[in-house]
């Protein structure tokens, strides 16, 4: 399969949650956009970043790719099938083909169950081994993840934060998958253990030929590890581009105040940089603002454009994606 083919399509992604008021007979009030209308790809064996405010979407929008939540609205195209209109057994099969490695390492493994029961419970949902070929599978992977291969028999709660990580990552990759969602793997680790997990990511993806999509908040750790970036913003996805150009050359106002927060380890540089501080709180995605989402926080709103008309996501030249009534 070429580098430069399309893995992953996601075509006006929707996942509204319903408000609803009752107890006998309830009645539907309203809805949170958490997700209201994405539309991105992720080539083959690259990493999309996908960056925002905590409550902007990002989880969200990776359980709804992966169908975990099934969307309001949109498609999700995997290898040119439509993961929306499919449901039980052929969704099941193709689940071997895309994980997801959890943010919470301490509560996304079952502490009833051993690592080996762990690890290997994919590969007997997939009818992929059975016995000792399982078990040997499940070493293997230990030792592929930085681990132990007698661990098997040890319970999640006799290993540290990191360790547990590696577990999660062990799961993730024991079916052969495609494609690995990755929610925040590292924001409840300890910094000192954040680069050995994100290593690991690196060399699992080398090794294994795997396209991830990488959520988080910690843009520098983003930088790292992604080849194009997204900026999600209440529900909708901001800009959209390379790590370069985002990174030396972001355009839309959330970006830039964004990328103003990432400190400098130059004092000099630091020191005559300006800050973008952003006034005001984040808005309710159960009561959105009309038109741009971002313009009751944003310094530069052209007053009567952006608070009446929703800026289109549109391609500024090199795939260099913004929805901004500002930039053209």
């Amino acid at each position: 399969m070429a580098e430069t083919e399309i893995l992953l399509q996601v075509q006006d992604l929707k996942m509204w949650f319903p408000i609803t008021q009752g107890i006998v007979v309830q009645h539907h009030t309203g809805d949170i956009k958490a997700v209201d209308g994405l539309s991105f790809f992720i080539r083959q064996g690259e990493t999309l970043g996908l960056v925002g405010e905590s409550g902007c979407g990002k989880s969200t929008t990776g359980r709804a790719i992966l169908q975990l939540y099934r969307p309001t609205g949109g498609d999700v195209y995997f290898q040119g099938q439509n993961l929306t209109k499919l449901k039980g057994e052929p969704l099941r099969l193709m689940r071997r083909q895309m994980q997801m490695i959890f943010q919470d390492p301490y509560a996304s493994l079952n502490p009833r169950m051993t690592v080996g029961d762990i690890v290997g419970e994919p590969l007997e949902v997939h009818n992929v081994a059975r016995g000792r070929e399982l078990r040997e599978r499940v070493m293997d992977l230990l030792e592929d993840v930085g681990l132990n291969r007698y661990f098997v028999n040890r319970y999640p709660h006799e290993f540290s934060g990191g360790q547990r990580q590696r577990i999660g990552v062990a799961r993730a990759l024991a079916v052969g998958p495609k494609f690995i969602v990755c929610d925040e793997p590292i924001s409840a680790l300890d910094v000192s253990i954040q680069a050995q997990i994100i290593n690991l990511l690196e060399e699992m993806q080398q090794k294994y030929h795997l396209t991830y999509l990488f959520i988080a908040h910690d843009l520098s750790v983003v930088r790292h590890i992604s080849d194009r970036v997204a900026v999600m913003y209440l529900g909708k996805i901001v800009e959209l581009a390379t790590r370069d150009q985002l990174y030396f050359d972001g355009r839309h106002p959330y970006t830039k105040a964004l990328l103003s927060a990432v400190p400098i380890p130059d004092p000099a540089v630091e020191e005559k940089r300006q800050r973008i501080i952003l006034t005001g709180d984040v808005p309710s995605p159960a009561n959105p603002p009309k038109g741009c989402h971002f313009h009751t926080r944003c310094p530069v709103k052209i007053t009567g454009t952006c608070d009446v008309t929703d800026p289109e996501f549109k391609d500024i030249g090199n795939l260099h994606w913004v929805a901004c009534h500002r930039v053209s």
